[in-house]
């Protein structure tokens, strides 16, 4: 099979459809963050790099595309953010994953993005001719994540394996069963604020009260992403963070490359 990622991140597609037991003939990655791009190598030496998505033209692709996957950029769609939807440039670079689904016409495709407004789902669905599926992560890791997953592909929802947060972490006790949904920004770090009253930034305390925390390690992070632990280990732990908040949770997507 031959598979085309846009926004392809650190690879974690690849990852899925090689747990999904899916062959790979050709995979083609199209990505400009560096730091991504260098870990996917390092993990994939194989992948046939492609840059700047609004460059990328079927008509340069020597093989056929059997499968089209992506998850465009979410920052105008996020509830979190500031909600311009397709007036983000950002968000608008969606429609550069319509044109190569209507180019290259492969049998399988995929797209993943975050909750979002009614509209902009409807207007998702209505180009892609499909409903999305809502999954919330946590049913396959020990993280609260909501996605939607637009395919064209037949699976059932995962199962739910169980696995809590403190199953997952090196030391230290936490408060509750599943992490927070870990972002691009969680670099930055936590704290106490944040973290109650605006259930973000998942932290690790040392002991029964709150004075001692500590912020998730990116082997714990790679975890909540059901990554191959040390795979971002490539590059600075601020990039590590960066790129495994913008991951995909990977077993929710091994499920549905299961239907293929």
């Amino acid at each position: 099979m031959n598979v085309l990622s846009l926004f392809d991140g650190m690879s974690c597609g690849r990852i899925a459809l090689e747990r999904a037991g899916v062959e790979i003939s050709k995979y083609y990655a199209s990505e400009i963050d560096k730091y991504a791009i260098e870990v996917a190598k390092a993990n994939y030496p194989d992948t046939i790099h492609l840059g700047d998505v609004c460059k990328v033209k079927a008509s340069d692709l020597p093989d056929k595309i059997d499968l089209l996957i992506g998850g465009s950029p979410c920052q105008g769609f996020s509830f979190a953010g500031s909600q311009l939807n397709f007036d983000d440039p950002r968000s608008q670079l969606f429609f550069e994953y319509v044109r190569l689904l209507k180019e290259l016409k492969p049998k399988y495709f995929l797209l993943e993005n975050v909750r979002m407004s009614q509209e902009s789902q409807d207007i998702i669905s209505d180009m892609l001719g499909t409903q999305p599926v809502a999954i919330n992560s946590n049913l396959v890791s020990a993280q609260n994540r909501y996605r939607l997953y637009w395919t064209n592909i037949p699976f059932d929802t995962p199962e739910d394996e169980g696995i809590m947060l403190k199953d997952i972490i090196e030391d230290g006790v936490v408060d509750r069963d599943k992490s927070h949904c870990i972002d691009a920004n969680y670099f930055k770090g936590g704290n106490l604020k944040s973290y109650f009253e605006k259930r973000r930034r998942q932290l690790v305390f040392s002991g029964d009260g709150t004075d001692n925390f500590r912020n998730l390690t990116p082997l714990e992070c790679e975890r909540l992403q059901t990554v191959p632990e040390g795979y971002t280990d490539h590059v600075s732990n601020t990039q590590r963070y960066k790129m495994l908040g913008n991951g995909w949770t990977v077993d929710v997507v091994k499920t549905i490359f299961g239907g293929i």
